[in-house]
């Protein structure tokens, strides 16, 4: 599994490593993006629901993270 951590992303939108680690992925990868920004996380998850990708939400505090599998 990959986990990309964009907590504290202040610079750029913490949705560009996010889609970075999604399009360098192989096929079959399981990925684990954290996010602390709820707009970008809903972003992700509209996005991969469009993509018809499934995936699991986890909420801890102020962390949100999404397991999938490409």
């Amino acid at each position: 599994m990959k986990t990309v951590n964009t907590c504290g992303t202040s610079h750029y939108s913490p949705l560009i490593p996010a889609i970075k680690a999604l399009c360098e992925a192989p096929s079959g990868e399981t990925l684990e993006i954290i996010m602390d920004n709820a707009s970008a996380f809903n972003d992700l998850k509209e996005y991969l629901a469009e993509q018809h990708i499934g995936f699991r939400e986890i909420y801890d505090g102020e962390q949100m993270t999404v397991q999938f599998t490409k």
